[in-house]
């Protein structure tokens, strides 16, 4: 009697006698974040700002809310917000900046400040990446990196 190893198709789910498998191509079917929404009392004013500050292009609109492109194809949907604002503390819980990435990093800053982009102290120098933080038209923090490595 000859011995036959079989070997699950892509994609597929399922059970050899009593044993059940899930091949690679189920286990990583979520290919990343699509985008990032952001409530905001005026989306159409903030849509604006990033146009106008950091380059981004409005590619969808619908209902109020607005899709949001970086040259990286990286996307926020800025949606109309309910309620008033609460403070915007570093570490307070939940999502706290959003980091542009730049490859020049003094020109980077010196374009944002004749946008008239104000900054929120200095430059930060960390493990060799630089940073500057900032604020969207909201009040939302960013900041922009440039890495000397980029992440593994």
């Amino acid at each position: 009697m000859v011995m036959q190893t079989v070997y699950p198709k892509p994609g597929s789910v399922g059970r050899i006698g009593s044993r059940w498998f899930y091949s690679a191509t189920i286990l990583s079917m979520f290919r990343g974040l699509e985008h990032t929404a952001i409530a905001s009392p005026d989306p159409a004013k903030l849509a604006k700002w990033y146009v106008e500050k950091l380059d981004f292009r409005i590619n969808h609109t619908y209902d109020g809310n607005y899709f949001v492109r970086s040259a990286d194809g990286s996307m926020l949907e800025i949606i109309p917000s309910e309620g008033a604002r609460a403070p915007q503390k570093m570490k307070d819980p939940g999502i706290r900046h959003l980091a542009i990435s730049v490859d020049q990093f003094d020109e980077a800053m010196g374009e944002l400040k004749k946008r008239g982009v104000e900054f929120l102290g200095a430059p930060i120098n960390n493990q060799g990446n630089r940073l500057q933080f900032f604020s969207d038209g909201d009040g939302n923090i960013l900041h922009l990196i440039r890495r000397e490595k980029p992440l593994p």
